[in-house]
C-alpha cells in the first residue's frame, strides 16, 4: 500500500505521519495491493468550528474509490475516526462483492473474483437502528435556517411555503447554508 500524507494549514510532524501510517496500515490487510492512499490533514481556521482538526482520505483500489472525512478537536482522534469509517466502507463493499457471486450462481452464472479485495467471513450489512417521524411544517427557507440554528442539528426538513414541496436546509462545512429542493 502506497501512502501519501499531506498537510493543509498544518505542518505534518513525523509523529503524526508515523501514527497515520500505523493506523492506515490496518487497511492493507483488507485491501489487496497495489492500493494508493492519500491522507490530507488540515486545521480549519474558522473560530466557530470547535472540531477543527480534519483528516480526509481517498483510497484508490482496483475496485471502488473510497473516501472519508472526519473532524475532531485532536488530530489523532480524527485519524482514528477516519480509519474506523474506512474500515466500515471496506467491509460493506466486500460484503456486497461476496453476495453478487452467490446471486449469479443461483441464476446459473459463474462468479468472478473481485480484484483488489480480500474476502473476510462474518461481516454484516449496516442496519437502520432508529426511525423517527415528525410533522413537516410549512415555512420559508429563511425561517427553516432559523429553526436549524435553534435545534442545533446539521440539517432541517420543512415544507416550502412557495412551492409546497418538502425541502432540506443544511449547514455546509464552510459555515454557510445549503438548500435541497426536489425536481421532477
Amino acid at each position: 500500500m502506497r501512502l501519501q500524507v499531506k498537510g493543509r494549514n498544518v505542518d505534518v510532524s513525523p509523529s503524526i505521519r508515523t501514527y497515520a501510517e500505523e493506523k492506515l496500515g490496518k487497511l492493507s490487510k483488507q485491501l489487496a495491493d497495489p492500493t494508493q492512499v492519500e491522507l490530507e490533514l488540515m486545521v480549519e481556521k474558522n473560530p466557530s468550528i470547535s472540531e477543527n482538526h480534519v483528516a480526509e482520505a481517498t483510497i484508490w483500489t482496483k475496485g471502488p474509490t473510497l473516501r472519508a472525512r472526519e473532524a475532531s478537536v485532536d488530530m489523532k482522534a480524527s485519524i482514528d475516526q477516519l480509519v474506523e469509517k474506512l474500515e466500515r466502507q471496506v467491509k460493506r463493499y466486500r460484503e456486497k462483492r461476496r453476495e453478487e457471486p452467490r446471486r449469479q450462481a443461483r441464476n446459473g452464472h459463474l462468479p468472478e473474483p473481485e480484484p483488489g479485495m480480500i474476502p473476510v467471513a462474518g461481516e454484516a450489512e449496516p442496519a437502520i437502528v432508529k426511525a423517527k417521524q415528525f410533522s413537516v411544517k410549512s415555512m420559508t427557507p429563511e425561517e427553516a435556517v432559523l429553526q436549524l440554528e435553534l435545534v442545533g442539528h446539521d440539517f432541517f426538513v420543512f415544507r416550502n411555503d412557495g412551492s409546497g414541496d418538502v425541502n432540506v436546509v443544511y449547514r455546509r462545512r464552510a459555515g454557510d447554508y445549503g438548500l435541497i429542493e426536489p425536481t421532477e
